[in-house]
Protein backbone atom coordinates (compact mmCIF):
# COMPACT_ATOMS: atom_id res chain seq x y z
CA UNK A 1 0.00 0.00 0.00
CA UNK A 2 2.81 2.40 0.86
CA UNK A 3 4.73 1.62 -2.34
CA UNK A 4 1.71 2.19 -4.60
CA UNK A 5 0.23 5.14 -2.72
CA UNK A 6 -3.07 3.39 -1.95
CA UNK A 7 -5.31 4.60 0.85
CA UNK A 8 -7.30 1.49 1.77
CA UNK A 9 -8.91 0.84 5.13
CA UNK A 10 -10.70 -1.93 6.98
CA UNK A 11 -14.01 -0.15 6.40
CA UNK A 12 -13.27 0.71 2.77
CA UNK A 13 -10.85 -1.88 1.33
CA UNK A 14 -9.56 -1.38 -2.22
CA UNK A 15 -10.93 -3.94 -4.71
CA UNK A 16 -8.29 -5.84 -6.68
CA UNK A 17 -8.99 -7.05 -10.20
CA UNK A 18 -7.30 -9.56 -12.49
CA UNK A 19 -6.66 -8.56 -16.11
CA UNK A 20 -5.58 -11.24 -18.56
CA UNK A 21 -4.13 -9.65 -21.69
CA UNK A 22 -3.02 -12.65 -23.73
CA UNK A 23 -2.41 -16.40 -23.80
CA UNK A 24 -0.18 -18.82 -25.69
CA UNK A 25 0.00 -22.57 -26.02
CA UNK A 26 3.39 -24.27 -26.36
CA UNK A 27 2.87 -27.96 -26.93
CA UNK A 28 0.85 -29.23 -23.96
CA UNK A 29 1.63 -26.11 -21.90
CA UNK A 30 -0.55 -23.01 -21.53
CA UNK A 31 0.59 -19.53 -20.50
CA UNK A 32 -1.52 -16.54 -19.45
CA UNK A 33 -0.15 -13.02 -18.99
CA UNK A 34 -1.62 -9.86 -17.46
CA UNK A 35 -1.68 -7.91 -14.22
CA UNK A 36 -3.42 -7.35 -10.90
CA UNK A 37 -4.76 -3.82 -10.35
CA UNK A 38 -7.08 -1.63 -8.30
CA UNK A 39 -9.35 0.96 -9.97
CA UNK A 40 -6.46 3.45 -9.84
CA UNK A 41 -3.18 1.53 -9.62
CA UNK A 42 -1.42 -1.42 -11.22
CA UNK A 43 -0.14 -3.62 -8.39
CA UNK A 44 1.72 -6.56 -9.96
CA UNK A 45 2.33 -8.40 -13.20
CA UNK A 46 1.08 -11.96 -13.36
CA UNK A 47 2.19 -15.01 -15.35
CA UNK A 48 0.18 -18.22 -15.05
CA UNK A 49 1.19 -21.58 -16.49
CA UNK A 50 -0.52 -24.96 -16.83
CA UNK A 51 0.94 -28.30 -17.95
CA UNK A 52 -2.32 -30.26 -17.79
CA UNK A 53 -4.67 -28.45 -20.21
CA UNK A 54 -5.83 -25.93 -17.62
CA UNK A 55 -6.68 -28.26 -14.73
CA UNK A 56 -4.02 -26.74 -12.44
CA UNK A 57 -1.97 -23.54 -12.64
CA UNK A 58 1.31 -22.23 -11.23
CA UNK A 59 3.20 -18.93 -11.34
CA UNK A 60 6.63 -19.70 -12.86
CA UNK A 61 7.95 -16.15 -12.37
CA UNK A 62 7.60 -13.83 -9.35
CA UNK A 63 5.12 -10.99 -9.71
CA UNK A 64 6.76 -7.70 -10.69
CA UNK A 65 5.59 -4.68 -8.72
CA UNK A 66 3.70 -1.95 -10.67
CA UNK A 67 4.17 -3.86 -13.96
CA UNK A 68 1.94 -5.51 -16.50
CA UNK A 69 2.59 -8.25 -19.07
CA UNK A 70 1.08 -7.88 -22.52
CA UNK A 71 2.22 -9.96 -25.51
CA UNK A 72 3.62 -13.48 -25.61
CA UNK A 73 5.26 -15.59 -28.31
CA UNK A 74 6.80 -19.05 -28.32
CA UNK A 75 8.93 -19.76 -31.39
CA UNK A 76 9.09 -23.45 -30.51
CA UNK A 77 8.53 -25.61 -27.44
CA UNK A 78 11.60 -24.16 -25.69
CA UNK A 79 12.10 -20.49 -26.66
CA UNK A 80 9.56 -17.86 -25.63
CA UNK A 81 9.25 -14.14 -24.89
CA UNK A 82 6.77 -11.98 -22.97
CA UNK A 83 6.69 -8.18 -23.25
CA UNK A 84 5.96 -5.94 -20.28
CA UNK A 85 6.38 -2.47 -18.83
CA UNK A 86 6.12 -0.53 -15.60
CA UNK A 87 2.56 0.85 -15.51
CA UNK A 88 2.88 3.23 -12.57
CA UNK A 89 1.69 6.43 -14.23
CA UNK A 90 2.60 6.47 -17.95
CA UNK A 91 4.08 3.21 -19.32
CA UNK A 92 7.84 3.17 -18.88
CA UNK A 93 10.90 0.93 -18.75
CA UNK A 94 9.76 -1.82 -21.16
CA UNK A 95 11.23 -5.27 -20.66
CA UNK A 96 11.03 -8.88 -21.77
CA UNK A 97 10.69 -12.10 -19.85
CA UNK A 98 12.74 -14.70 -21.75
CA UNK A 99 12.67 -18.49 -21.45
CA UNK A 100 14.82 -21.12 -23.15
CA UNK A 101 13.49 -24.14 -21.22
CA UNK A 102 9.86 -24.22 -22.27
CA UNK A 103 8.62 -21.77 -19.64
CA UNK A 104 9.98 -23.54 -16.56
CA UNK A 105 12.10 -20.48 -15.76
CA UNK A 106 12.08 -16.90 -17.05
CA UNK A 107 14.74 -14.15 -17.06
CA UNK A 108 13.79 -10.48 -17.00
CA UNK A 109 15.68 -8.39 -19.57
CA UNK A 110 15.24 -4.59 -19.83
CA UNK A 111 15.03 -3.11 -23.33
CA UNK A 112 16.94 0.06 -22.41
CA UNK A 113 19.86 0.75 -20.11
CA UNK A 114 18.23 3.93 -18.81
CA UNK A 115 14.69 4.74 -17.65
CA UNK A 116 12.39 5.85 -20.49
CA UNK A 117 8.70 6.64 -21.02
CA UNK A 118 8.02 3.96 -23.62
CA UNK A 119 6.16 0.71 -24.27
CA UNK A 120 6.44 -2.20 -26.68
CA UNK A 121 3.86 -1.87 -29.44
CA UNK A 122 4.65 -5.16 -31.12
CA UNK A 123 7.38 -7.75 -31.36
CA UNK A 124 8.08 -10.90 -33.33
CA UNK A 125 10.86 -13.49 -33.42
CA UNK A 126 11.54 -15.35 -36.67
CA UNK A 127 14.10 -17.63 -34.98
CA UNK A 128 15.36 -18.18 -31.42
CA UNK A 129 17.99 -15.47 -32.05
CA UNK A 130 16.49 -13.00 -34.55
CA UNK A 131 13.56 -10.70 -33.81
CA UNK A 132 12.06 -7.25 -34.36
CA UNK A 133 10.33 -4.85 -31.99
CA UNK A 134 8.30 -1.65 -32.36
CA UNK A 135 8.45 0.79 -29.44
CA UNK A 136 6.03 3.64 -28.77
CA UNK A 137 8.28 6.39 -27.38
CA UNK A 138 6.04 9.36 -28.17
CA UNK A 139 5.93 10.47 -24.53
CA UNK A 140 9.73 10.34 -24.46
CA UNK A 141 10.83 11.80 -27.81
CA UNK A 142 7.62 12.04 -29.91
CA UNK A 143 8.69 9.07 -32.06
CA UNK A 144 8.04 5.45 -32.89
CA UNK A 145 11.16 3.29 -32.89
CA UNK A 146 12.01 0.03 -34.69
CA UNK A 147 14.65 -2.29 -33.21
CA UNK A 148 16.06 -5.70 -34.04
CA UNK A 149 17.96 -8.32 -32.08
CA UNK A 150 20.38 -11.09 -33.03
CA UNK A 151 20.77 -12.29 -29.45
CA UNK A 152 17.33 -13.66 -28.64
CA UNK A 153 16.23 -10.41 -26.98
CA UNK A 154 19.25 -10.03 -24.71
CA UNK A 155 20.13 -6.77 -26.52
CA UNK A 156 18.48 -4.58 -29.17
CA UNK A 157 19.78 -2.27 -31.93
CA UNK A 158 17.83 0.79 -33.18
CA UNK A 159 17.07 0.59 -36.92
CA UNK A 160 14.55 3.37 -37.48
CA UNK A 161 12.88 6.26 -35.62
CA UNK A 162 10.00 8.29 -36.99
CA UNK A 163 7.28 10.67 -35.83
CA UNK A 164 4.92 8.70 -38.09
CA UNK A 165 3.87 5.11 -37.39
CA UNK A 166 6.41 2.56 -38.66
CA UNK A 167 5.29 -0.46 -40.67
CA UNK A 168 6.24 -3.66 -38.89
CA UNK A 169 8.51 -5.79 -41.10
CA UNK A 170 7.58 -9.22 -42.35
CA UNK A 171 4.49 -11.33 -41.80
CA UNK A 172 4.30 -11.49 -38.02
CA UNK A 173 1.05 -13.34 -37.40
CA UNK A 174 0.86 -16.16 -34.84
CA UNK A 175 -0.46 -19.51 -35.97
CA UNK A 176 -3.80 -20.62 -34.58
CA UNK A 177 -3.18 -22.52 -31.36
CA UNK A 178 -6.67 -23.86 -30.73
CA UNK A 179 -6.85 -21.97 -27.42
CA UNK A 180 -8.24 -18.59 -26.43
CA UNK A 181 -8.91 -16.41 -23.39
CA UNK A 182 -12.30 -14.70 -23.40
CA UNK A 183 -13.87 -12.17 -21.06
CA UNK A 184 -17.25 -13.57 -19.95
CA UNK A 185 -19.45 -10.70 -18.80
CA UNK A 186 -22.18 -13.02 -17.49
CA UNK A 187 -19.90 -14.70 -14.94
CA UNK A 188 -17.49 -11.76 -14.53
CA UNK A 189 -14.60 -14.05 -15.28
CA UNK A 190 -12.03 -14.93 -17.91
CA UNK A 191 -12.82 -18.19 -19.69
CA UNK A 192 -9.91 -20.30 -20.97
CA UNK A 193 -11.33 -22.25 -23.90
CA UNK A 194 -10.14 -24.94 -26.29
CA UNK A 195 -11.39 -25.39 -29.83
CA UNK A 196 -13.21 -28.66 -30.45
CA UNK A 197 -14.36 -28.66 -34.04
CA UNK A 198 -16.74 -25.72 -34.45
CA UNK A 199 -17.25 -25.31 -30.69
CA UNK A 200 -15.20 -23.87 -27.86
CA UNK A 201 -14.98 -25.92 -24.68
CA UNK A 202 -14.15 -24.25 -21.36
CA UNK A 203 -11.06 -25.67 -19.66
CA UNK A 204 -10.61 -23.16 -16.84
CA UNK A 205 -11.83 -19.80 -15.59
CA UNK A 206 -10.52 -16.98 -13.42
CA UNK A 207 -12.70 -14.42 -11.64
CA UNK A 208 -12.03 -10.79 -12.52
CA UNK A 209 -12.54 -9.83 -8.86
CA UNK A 210 -9.35 -11.19 -7.32
CA UNK A 211 -9.77 -9.90 -3.76
CA UNK A 212 -9.31 -6.74 -1.71
CA UNK A 213 -6.40 -4.70 -0.38
CA UNK A 214 -6.61 -3.47 3.22
CA UNK A 215 -4.35 -2.96 6.24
Amino acid sequence: MVATGLSCSEDEPCPVYLELANMQAAGNKLFLVGNLHTPTTTLFSILLASEDAGATWTEPHPRIRSAGLDQIQFFDFQNGWISGANLQGAPRDPFFLVTTDGGKTWRQRPVFDESRLASIERFWFESPENGSMLVDARLDNAKHELYDTRTGGESWALRQASADPIRFPGNAEPAASGWRVRADAATRSYAIERSEGERWQRAASFLVAAGTCKP
